[in-house]
């Protein structure tokens, strides 16, 4: 089987990306402003191109992924911030949404703090329907895969919801209105293949089922038989070296707590790439 490809947004350290990659996909473009972060994607994927801020990114040049990955800017949605929404000059979400809605990939898999859930999480659930594209969503901790804290995050994979538009940039200009009926029928979004509204019949022309009747997560019982079955695979946490709390002569230690403190844990990642691995299968 062919490795799923992967374009990742807001590439940060790499946590998301190496998470992929060890769930078998292959990255092949990257995106990431901040100059630390910038060099530690260099020095571990030195031949996967970095195309930047994705506000000045032209998609009509960039290949086409199977899987649209990134972790959105958090803290217009965090509960440890001020919540400004859209409001907040950090709000990124709809550069995301233009990448999804020209490259059309396979399946986006997107990560966020679990303060989304109750603020800006419904708007982007609907924005993927406006644009084609089911979407289903869940928290996993880190301690979920045996890390000493909690962190939750919500993890969204969207895909498209039926086969004959997959592939098929038809996002046009959409209505508040619109906008506002994709939100309303978030269970069973699609298209009609002539206008951009929800449709649940929409099929693959072949009498198959709609393609997002066909749920990627699992009951929280599997998932943690899954975590657990990481363990045997080699990536399970590595031990701490020793440091101290005040620990001098480490090169870049502002910059590198800043990155892991934005990163996804890569475990988890691998979690949400297996499924979304073995669901490209069926």
């Amino acid at each position: 089987m062919t490795a799923l490809t992967v374009g990742s947004l807001f590439s940060g350290i790499g946590g998301l990306d190496l998470g992929l990659e060890r769930a078998g996909m292959r990255v092949i473009w990257q995106s990431e402003i901040d100059d630390y972060a910038s060099r530690v994607l260099k020095k571990h994927w030195p031949e996967v191109p970095n195309y930047g801020d994705i506000k000045t990114i032209d998609w009509g040049t960039v290949t086409p992924p199977d899987v649209i990955c990134g972790g959105y800017p958090c803290q217009p949605f965090s509960t440890a911030g001020k919540r400004n929404g859209k409001d907040d000059p950090r709000h990124l979400w709809p550069w995301v949404l233009d990448a999804i809605s020209e490259l059309r990939p396979r399946y986006a898999i997107l990560e966020n703090v679990r303060g989304h859930l109750s603020l800006g999480g419904l708007s982007v659930i609907g924005e993927l329907a406006a644009i084609g594209y089911d979407a289903e969503w869940r928290i996993i901790s880190a301690a979920s895969v045996g890390a000493n804290h909690r962190r939750d995050r919500v993890f969204i994979v969207a895909y498209p919801t039926c086969f004959v538009c997959h592939g098929r940039g038809h996002r046009g200009n959409f209505s508040t209105h619109e906008k506002r009926r994709g939100i309303q029928t978030q269970t069973r979004t699609g298209c009609s293949h002539e206008e951009n509204v929800a449709d649940s019949t929409c099929g693959d022309g072949r009498g198959a089922e709609p393609y997002g009747l066909r749920q990627v997560f699992r009951q929280a019982s599997e998932l943690r038989e899954l975590s657990s079955n990481l363990g045997t695979l080699g990536h399970w946490w590595e031990t701490e070296p020793e440091l101290g709390r005040v620990a001098n002569g480490i090169p870049d230690r502002v910059d590198r707590l800043k990155g892991l403190g934005n990163a996804v844990v890569p475990q988890v990642a691998e979690i949400v790439g297996r499924l979304v691995v073995e669901h490209s299968t069926r």
